[in-house]
């Protein structure tokens, strides 16, 4: 005799893969580093202001960035044309906290740039010009 699906019983029948997947995903993606919205690699090390030195090569920095930010949402750009020098730009399309990524390899080693959003344009104060009163001549 087999057994009816829908017991009675307190355990669930196919959600328990689920809640491990959930909880593996969770774990693995609390590691991460966030600058200014960007997430980084871990053991991404800072540089600079925004630089970062990623501790794996350019091509797994590549292949972890495209499951970070997928092509189909976060267009790329490759931005350098040189012998030994490999780049690539990441469109982030939103423009919130920052505004794509420089992901470049040189001399043996690959970086990571933030590229920050502008900053507003200052407005200059509005200057009034003093009106001249229609029908009086001034001498």
């Amino acid at each position: 005799m087999s057994r009816a699906l829908d017991s009675l019983k307190s355990r669930f029948y196919k959600p328990r893969p689920l809640w491990a997947a959930v909880a593996v995903l969770w774990v693995t993606g609390a590691g991460a580093e966030t600058v200014s919205g960007a997430q980084l690699p871990d053991g991404a090390q800072r540089v600079g202001e925004n630089r970062y030195r990623a501790p794996q090569g350019y091509e797994e920095t590549l292949k972890y960035y495209r499951t970070v930010y997928p092509s189909q949402a976060y267009p790329r750009k490759p931005i350098v044309n040189q012998p030994g020098v490999k780049a690539v730009h990441i469109v982030n399309p939103s423009g919130k906290n920052f505004d794509g990524l420089n992901i470049y390899e040189a001399n043996d080693e690959v970086r990571i740039y933030v590229v920050p959003v502008p900053a507003p344009p200052k407005q200059a104060p509005v200057r009034k010009t003093p009106e001249t009163k229609s029908g009086k001549k001034t001498r």
